[in-house]
């Protein structure tokens, strides 16, 4: 699998993003998936098979305000970058396929500590399961879309692990 999830700390309106961050941002979150997909079909070339999974975000589907940095970035991974692999690989692995996860919010070493469980409530009012997804969640699915037998005729795809989550409110929450 190819990952990258460098989430900007702070939050920052595009009319005060800074260059610098912009660029940081799309390095760690976009370039480095094309240099793990570049060295990976290198891989391929020489065996004539493989499959890839891209891991993406659902701010790479929806927008993400104060990130639009990092949602551009993940846009990059689950649109283009995706659909360019998936077409680039059959050239050198009839067989070959290459897919992508979007997780939403995950509970991960990079959003400990920064997601209150006041944020977690409000957040799973978009979530038709109303729970944030655990990294196993997100493991399995990278794991049924590598796998030839279970997914050998799926390519180009975007799997959702968001728990139903559509962005916007689909939980009445009488607290509020």
């Amino acid at each position: 699998a190819a990952v990258a999830g460098v989430w900007p700390s702070d939050d920052a309106p595009v009319w005060e993003l800074s260059l610098e961050r912009w660029e940081r941002t799309l390095r760690q979150n976009l370039t480095s998936v094309f240099l793990t997909a570049r060295g990976f079909l290198r891989e391929v070339e020489r065996n004539g098979e493989g499959s890839l999974v891209l891991v993406g975000s659902t701010a790479g589907l929806i927008g993400e305000a104060g990130h639009a940095d990092y949602a551009a970035a993940k846009s990059g991974v689950v649109g283009g970058l995706l659909l360019s692999l998936k077409n680039e690989i059959v050239r050198i692995a009839p067989r070959g396929r290459v897919n992508a996860v979007a997780p939403g919010w995950t509970e991960s070493p990079m959003t400990r500590g920064h997601v209150s469980p006041d944020a977690v409530r409000r957040l799973s009012r978009t979530m038709a399961l109303r729970k944030v997804a655990q990294p196993d969640d997100v493991a399995r699915q990278v794991v049924v879309l590598a796998s030839d037998e279970l997914s050998g005729h799926v390519t180009g795809e975007v799997v959702t692990v968001a728990g139903g989550m559509e962005g916007r409110v689909i939980h009445d929450d009488p607290r509020e």
